[in-house]
């Protein structure tokens, strides 16, 4: 399976770089993993409504030109389905199974993502109601698919 995580920015802080670089050579024994970061949109801090939707537009451009037309897209959405890790590595495996061999999980930048990049996304998945950092988001996601590929194959995995 080859996995592909699209994401806003650009990662600075170096524990989180550490952590997903950890994940990142863990999983390459069970996929091929690509982290894509696409420049984030310049804006000021107070934002009206339509002011916020062109930056999702411009971000969410982006996006969509690195997304392989074949890919499964996953968009990480608040208002998305939330699944225990069990269920995040049964869906793993039924795309598999299903031929689906290109996956890509899509993490937009601090305003989230634009309706465009919603529209294509196969599945929508929330890790939590909580808001999380969209930074700290890649680490959550690459620990969590490591975990999945360590539960389709029966390994132990902390819980």
């Amino acid at each position: 399976m080859n996995i592909s995580i699209i994401t806003v920015g650009k990662l600075k802080e170096k524990y989180l770089k550490q952590g997903i670089e950890e994940y990142t050579k863990r999983l390459s024994s069970y996929s091929k993993i690509e982290i894509i970061e696409v420049p984030d949109e310049k804006a000021p801090e107070v934002l009206s409504e339509a002011e916020m939707i062109q930056v999702k537009d411009k971000e969410g451009e982006r996006i969509l030109v690195k997304v392989p037309a074949d890919a499964h897209v996953i968009a990480l959405a608040i208002e998305g389905k939330q699944k225990s890790s069990e269920e995040l590595a049964e869906t793993l495996d039924k795309l598999a199974t299903y031929g689906k061999s290109k996956v890509t999980f899509i993490i937009g930048g601090s305003l989230g993502l634009s309706s465009q990049v919603l529209k294509r996304a196969d599945d929508k998945l929330s890790f939590s109601k909580m808001t999380f950092p969209h930074q700290l988001m890649r680490l959550i996601l690459v620990e969590q698919v490591y975990r999945a590929f360590r539960i389709n194959r029966g390994e132990p995995y902390h819980k």
